[in-house]
């Protein structure tokens, strides 16, 4: 009989939003490389039957264009679509611990905000550094954030949805 091998299979997809802004940086060879971790929510009900949402944050790692592209176009909290592979590495900390990490290496990331959502963010993020400097009146800052709410609907996940899998979620 002959031997059978198990295929070696190491795909992810995941969609999320950064928590932070990407950290780009270069290896000694010039080669660019960006990290940035998303969150990916989860909703599920409970015993009760209660709608209740899991957060799993998950690291991400680009290399070359790839890399490039993200330091241009991602920012903390826009959304993307990461398919890739796991991986892991390991390294030995300054206090001499070893230490581990899985995360997925990106081969595509979609970046899904439109460019007017982008627009929208930016202008938010805006009057929320006014807001803190309190340099701003109330009524400069209520069209943005209204607007902005108005524009939320566009990026949900429910579009990708079969009718079958809306109805499940439901």
């Amino acid at each position: 009989m002959a031997d059978l091998k198990m295929p070696e299979i190491n795909y992810v997809i995941v969609a999320g939003n950064l928590t932070k802004d990407p950290v780009y940086r270069q290896t000694t060879n010039n080669t660019p490389v960006v990290n940035f971790s998303i969150a990916s929510n989860r909703k599920y009900k409970d015993s009760s039957n209660q709608w209740q949402e899991d957060v799993c944050y998950i690291g991400i790692v680009a290399w070359n264009k790839l890399a490039e592209s993200c330091r241009e176009k991602l920012k903390k909290g826009y959304a993307v679509l990461v398919d890739g592979e796991l991986q892991s590495r390991n390294w030995k900390s300054d206090d001499g611990h070893n230490r581990s990490i899985v995360e997925i290496k990106a081969r595509r990331i979609q970046f899904l905000n439109k460019k007017n959502k982008t627009e929208e963010i930016e202008k938010v993020e805006k009057v929320e550094k006014i807001e803190k400097t309190e340099e701003v009146e109330t009524t400069l800052k209520e069209p943005v954030i209204d607007k902005l709410e108005k524009d939320y609907s566009a990026d949900s996940f429910d579009k990708f949805l079969s009718n079958e899998e809306s109805e499940l979620l439901k």
